[in-house]
């Protein structure tokens, strides 16, 4: 019977063929956008079908478990009429960003006719239609299978989901408008990402690229004059102002909040574009149109819209916003304890300055054997460290018995005439040096002692070494750019180096550094 009606809005219609789905839970999804996230079944909806985001809602079979037939019909236009010989007719508005749309099982039941359908990209509406459903306890052979069909057609307006022709037998589902518009929010202003900043980037996923689609209308309709919102909506970090430029027409946009609510505050906005919002009176009733707005924004708008014009006043977001904040700053608190007592054991006491934390060298372990020295270092004028870091290089290449090679003594001197030091020092890290030093015959080899405290249980490791290559790296130090890395460098090296006279070349350090 339907198939045989309306066939003027048909003629030129794409319609895949009947396929056989599997459903579960008397439930099947249709998405434009695999795996998105929304707020779930049993907030607003009917016996037929609840939206469940802007790319998504559930339809309901009378069937628990087993098979039913479903097709999809794309027309060129809104439909002339009604279609006759079904049970029971719903319709909502999706955005389909990709094009695409596919009817699956709630379970994971798949039909290819059903699956990456071709439909208008950006905003369309879906009409379900759906007839013969009787749950497997009372269906018999004789009985035809159970059907559904969805026609589809673009629109450039998003409207409120709707029933069409209702189910005599169908349960009348409690609405809520104010849970769907604190949903509705929460997904306009999320939290960043959680992923860490060392991993890649993730590919852009091509279900959601709305790139070229225009701006559309959100429009809702009550019956009776009523009052919208003029001013600030909270909305944690961020905030909507709505200004009132005439009678009829107000400017919506997006702002950061003048006192945000979370720890580490949201400062990306929904939209950079300010959009208008009219206000019309007629005959029928009052009409709210909120025009240019982003595709992908319209449904969560539109549920917004629908509980601020029926609740003036109240933001059931708020709370939420409130509770999320709290928990994050509860966080965000235990995790700076913790890193306050990490910093202390790493650097025996209050983290020093942001600059030594972020040298990649040796201030740390010269934190752990002399915490007031690198302080005093790091007190210094930049002139001041560069002296330390000679002296320092001096004194390891004396205690080592370098002082005296011909080129370890042209390089020391060198630098200490603030010259640049030949390239064997400063190319990779001084490797070729290094390499001369333990090939150079005139090179003494003599021991020394190195002592490891650790801060973790207190205990210190004690192991030999060659103690000029214990001393070197403090006169490779000289190479850095950076005066106050090469002074913590050079000072640590040249107190290794003095293994057992270790603290007495400290006490020497900060005598000389005073």
């Amino acid at each position: 019977m339907a198939d045989l009606n309306d066939a003027d809005h048909r003629s030129s219609a794409s319609v895949t063929s009947w396929a056989r789905l599997f459903v579960s839970h008397c439930q099947y999804e249709v998405s434009a956008v695999p795996g998105a996230s929304g707020m779930g079944i049993y907030t607003l909806g009917d016996g037929l079908l609840h939206v469940v985001g802007p790319y998504q809602f559930t339809g309901f079979c009378g069937i628990h478990t087993g098979w039913i037939e479903a097709r999809v019909r794309v027309l060129p236009g809104p439909p002339t009429g009604v279609d006759v010989g079904w049970d029971a007719i719903s319709e909502a508005t999706l955005f389909t960003p990709s094009g695409r749309l596919s009817v699956v099982g709630l379970m994971g039941g798949t039909a290819e006719a059903l699956t990456d359908v071709a439909v208008p990209r950006g905003l369309i509406r879906v009409r379900a239609h759906a007839r013969d459903r009787l749950h497997e306890t009372v269906r018999t052979d004789d009985d035809p299978p159970e059907r559904h069909e969805l026609h589809i057609w673009a629109v450039s307006e998003e409207t409120p989901w709707r029933t069409v022709l209702a189910d005599p037998g169908d349960r009348d589902w409690e609405q809520k408008p104010a849970k769907a518009a604190e949903q509705a929010m929460l997904s306009l202003v999320p939290r960043p990402s959680g992923r860490p900043a060392l991993l890649p980037p993730l590919p852009p996923d091509p279900y959601e690229d709305d790139s070229g689609l225009s701006r559309v209308a959100v429009v809702r309709h009550r019956p009776a004059p009523v009052e919208v919102p003029v001013g600030v909506l909270p909305a944690g970090d961020l905030e909507v102002r709505l200004r009132r430029v005439d009678d009829e027409t107000l400017l919506w946009s997006w702002s950061t909040a003048d006192e945000p609510i979370f720890p580490h505050p949201l400062t990306t906005l929904p939209d950079d574009e300010p959009s208008t919002v009219r206000l019309t009176s007629g005959p029928d009733g009052f009409t709210l149109r909120h025009e240019g707005v982003l595709g992908r924004h319209a449904f969560a708008l539109g549920l917004i819209w629908d509980h601020l014009l029926d609740a003036a006043g109240s933001y059931p977001w708020v709370e939420t916003l409130r509770g999320q904040a709290a928990e994050a700053t509860a966080l965000a608190d235990k995790y700076r304890r913790l890193q306050a007592e990490r910093d202390a054991e790493r650097w025996g006491g209050a983290p020093p300055s942001d600059r030594v934390r972020g040298l990649l060298g040796q201030a740390r372990s010269l934190a752990r054997i002399d915490r007031r020295l690198l302080d005093r270092i790091d007190a210094l004028p930049a002139a001041r460290q560069r002296e330390a870091a000679c002296w320092a290089a001096r004194r390891a290449m004396r205690v080592a018995g370098l002082e005296q090679i011909g080129w370890i003594a042209d390089a020391l001197a060198t630098a200490e005439a603030d010259r640049p030091l030949p390239s064997s020092f400063t190319e990779q890290s001084g490797t070729a040096a290094f390499h001369r030093l333990l090939s150079d015959p005139e090179v003494p080899h003599t021991t020394v002692t190195l002592h490891v405290g650790s801060t973790a249980s207190g205990t210190r490791h004690v192991s030999e070494a060659l103690q000029q290559a214990a001393a070197f790296p403090a006169l490779i130090a000289l190479a850095n750019d950076d005066p106050l890395a090469a002074a913590i460098d050079a000072v640590y090296n040249a107190a290794i180096a003095h293994g057992d006279e270790r603290d007495r070349f400290l006490t020497d350090a900060h005598i000389a550094l005073r």
